[in-house]
Formats: structure tokens, C-alpha cells, sequence
């Protein structure tokens, strides 16, 4: 690096701050090919904005300050106009902030307008107001926080229509994803291009206590890889749980509780191909009536491809990490199969063994109704059962393999809160 840079001359290294291509993420450099669209995932902090920028600048400004670019009339378009006159245009990664002096463009507010010392112009749009979009006509545009509008579709449509000067104009999506149908459509179209990257990608310009307080308070969660890994989480249409849902049942600690279960959903084989074995521990405080009854999923030790021996020493040692009094296990697959590896294990555990009798979604309609009703709440780190209840549907289920977690899940609330509820609401037969 040294060598590098002493062998710049004076002008180059001035002009290295401003030269973007050498100090970028992998994600904000836009890929190479004949795109449309370039649509910029990431977590929080990730660098979008300050990539959306830079992708700007590289469009309108040549080879020198007066001399054209690629682009001359570009669109900023945002939530709302204050968004993107705050973070687009005068924010920290913004434009402004990312322009060398000779080259750095004037803000005419009155006209809500950049213009460039080679009289290139970019105009600001709110999200709030698609028909503005109904007129204007562009070669590049730069969408921050699609994901978030309220008129996002009718927005998004106008300026597609609007996107019509020079040879190829092309257009970039800075966003944190979120399950919309905008964004999924975009993502679906073939002349769309993709970058994605962690909030911990850009760490070097964060401050360390931001990260740790955000992965302390979201890591393992459902919102935390929306928000921090920039993982588009889809809800599947019609599904039993959403993660809405989820969000607002979470907890960071758990009072005493009345019962623990561990819940074994365990797969017919046992290989590397094999489906996964769910493993899931829940526990509930049942004092009271109930309908006061509430329950925690405490964790989710579900394994891949293990062995029967490995999965049923998972499942115990699970028991002996929360003090459960019970494993329930369901045997429609392995019958007494299933009983004998556990008890090969411990052959003191208790041990029930359920079969269903039901489908998969039957089963699993009491349990999303607990959820409804706010009596099911979960601790951290229960990512991935989350997102296989997020794809459990009324029509069955909407993801790869078996919802095992899921299953197992179903199994220990059953357990815990519906039929021990069913048998104090079944009224007592009083003999003359």
C-alpha cells in the first residue's frame, strides 16, 4: 500500500478520496451487463445510501467537471421530498457529501433540483405523490427505501413510464427489504440485477456500540434478518403465522414457569439427506384460569441429518439444559422405534409418545390461535422456526422439505396449553 501510494503523483492523491471504485463494498459497485434495474439489499447501515450516490455521480459527471456523463436528467425519488432532500442529497453518504469540489452540484430548492457544473439535473419526487412522476422524462433514476412506501406500486409504475431517455436508461433500488409486492415483482423481472450484504458488512464505519446493542436486541430474530442481514422474509400468502405476529409476542426473559416440554418431531431416516428432526422446548406458567395461561418457546434444537442416536441424545440433552419434565415425541413414522432409541439414551425419561390423526394444518389451527391471542411468546435466536411457521399456510406447507421445527412445535403446545385447557372446560358429570 505504501509503494502504492507513493508512487501517486500530488493530483492523484487529492483525487483519491473521490474515487469511489477503490475504497467500495462488493455490493456497491454496480455488476457488470446489460441491467435495467439494480436493486441494492442490505441490513441497517449496510452502505446503500452512500452506493446509490456514488452510482449517480458516475452517471452524470465526465471526464472532466464541465464535460458530460452517461446521464442528464435524473430522477431522486424517495418517501417523501424531505427524505430525500435529508438522506439522498445533504445526508452524511449523500450526494452532496460524496461529490469532489470542481464537480459538486448546486440544491435550488425552490425548484427542488440538483444541477451539475456540466448541466446535468436531478429532480426531487415524493413516494407521496405518483402523478408528479407524470410528465418528467429521465435516463437514470436512484428509489430509496422502495420497501417502505405507501403508494410504492403506483409510484414505481409512473416512473418506469417516465424512464425513457438515451440508448439505455437504468435505474437503482437502495432498500432494507420488506415482504411487499413491489419489491418481489422488481426482484422477479429478468433485466433486474442484485447486491446484498449484512449491516456487519460496512462495520468499519459503524460505531461498535450500535452493532452490539442491535445484535444483542435482534440477532436470532425474524426482524433482526430483515433489518440486519437484508433478507427478504416472505410471508406466505394466507399463512397461519406472520412475522407481525411474531415480532409482537417477543420477550427477552421468561418468568417461572409451571411446565417444560421437549417436542421431537424425528425424521423417518437418518443421513445427511434426511429431513431435518424437529426439536423445540416450551414451557408455560398454568396457574389461573385458563384463558390467563401463557407460554414461551424457549428454544429450538432441531438437527440436520443426524443419526436416530444423535437426535434422541439432542432432545435429552435439550431436557437437561431447561429442567423439562417431559419429552413428547410423535411415532406415526418410527412407532416403537422412536421410544426404544430414546430410551436407549436415558431409560428413566419420561417419555409420551403422540400420533397424529390429524393433517399438518389441522393441527396446527389451535396452536396459530394461542399465537392470535397473544398467549405464545418467544425469546431470540428462533429464526429459522420462525420462517418455516411463516410459510405454513391453509393449504399446507409453502417451503422447502417438512416443517419439522413446526411440527414439533405443534406437538409441545398441544401439549401444554390445548388439551390441558380442553379437560378443565369439559364439564364435570355429577352422578344422583
Amino acid at each position: 500500500m505504501d509503494e502504492f501510494l507513493n508512487g501517486l503523483s500530488d493530483a492523484a492523491l487529492l483525487a483519491l478520496p473521490w474515487m469511489f471504485e477503490f475504497w467500495a463494498l462488493p455490493h456497491q459497485l454496480p455488476p457488470e451487463g446489460a441491467w435495467k434495474s439494480w436493486v441494492i439489499m442490505g441490513g441497517r447501515g449496510a452502505g446503500k445510501t452512500r452506493a446509490g450516490a456514488e452510482w449517480v455521480r458516475s452517471m452524470v459527471e465526465g471526464a472532466g467537471p464541465t464535460d458530460p456523463g452517461r446521464a442528464t436528467r435524473v430522477a431522486l425519488v424517495g418517501e417523501t421530498i424531505d427524505q430525500v432532500r435529508e438522506v439522498m442529497i445533504f445526508g452524511d453518504s449523500g450526494i452532496l457529501a460524496c461529490s469532489p469540489p470542481d464537480r459538486r452540484p448546486q440544491w435550488e430548492a425552490t425548484r427542488k433540483r440538483l444541477v451539475w457544473p456540466n448541466g446535468a439535473v436531478a429532480q426531487v419526487f415524493s413516494a407521496h405523490e405518483p402523478e408528479s412522476l407524470r410528465g418528467p422524462q429521465f435516463d437514470a433514476a436512484w428509489v430509496d427505501e422502495l420497501a417502505k412506501w405507501k403508494k410504492a406500486e403506483e409510484t414505481w409504475d409512473q416512473l418506469q413510464f417516465a424512464l425513457r431517455l438515451g440508448p439505455n436508461p437504468q435505474q437503482v433500488v437502495t432498500t432494507t427489504p420488506k415482504n411487499v409486492a413491489v419489491l418481489k415483482s422488481i426482484l422477479r423481472n429478468p433485466s433486474t440485477v442484485v447486491t446484498h450484504a449484512p449491516t456487519d458488512a460496512n462495520r468499519a464505519y459503524l460505531a461498535s456500540s450500535f452493532l452490539e446493542e442491535v445484535k444483542a436486541r435482534y440477532g436470532g430474530t425474524r426482524l433482526g434478518q430483515q433489518e440486519l442481514e437484508g433478507t427478504l422474509l416472505e410471508d406466505a400468502e394466507g399463512a397461519l403465522w406472520t412475522t407481525a405476529m411474531l415480532e409482537r409476542g417477543r420477550v427477552d426473559q421468561v418468568p417461572p414457569l409451571s411446565r417444560v416440554i421437549v417436542a421431537v418431531d424425528p425424521p423417518v431416516t437418518g443421513h445427511g439427506r434426511s429431513d431435518e428432526c424437529g426439536i423445540v422446548v416450551v414451557g408455560a406458567v398454568t396457574e389461573g384460569p385458563v384463558q390467563d395461561w401463557q407460554a414461551y418457546v424457549l428454544e429450538d434444537a432441531s438437527v440436520q441429518g443426524a443419526s436416530p442416536d444423535a437426535w434422541a441424545r439432542a432432545a435429552v440433552a435439550a431436557m437437561e439444559r431447561h429442567g423439562a419434565e417431559r419429552l413428547v415425541a410423535e411415532v406415526n413414522q418410527g412407532g416403537d422405534l422412536v421410544q426404544s432409541v430414546i430410551r436407549q439414551v436415558d431409560p428413566l425419561i419420561p417419555f409420551r409418545a403422540v400420533r397424529a390423526s390429524k393433517g399438518k394444518v389441522a393441527r396446527a389451527e389451535p396452536i396459530a390461535a394461542l399465537y392470535e391471542q397473544g398467549r405464545v411468546s418467544h425469546l431470540r435466536g428462533l429464526a429459522r422456526l420462525e420462517d418455516q411457521m411463516c410459510r405454513m399456510t391453509l393449504r399446507g406447507y409453502e417451503g422447502r422439505g417438512s416443517p419439522d421445527r413446526v411440527d414439533a412445535l405443534v406437538w409441545a403446545l398441544t401439549a401444554l396449553m390445548v388439551e390441558p385447557g380442553r379437560a378443565l372446560r369439559r364439564p364435570q358429570v355429577r352422578l344422583l
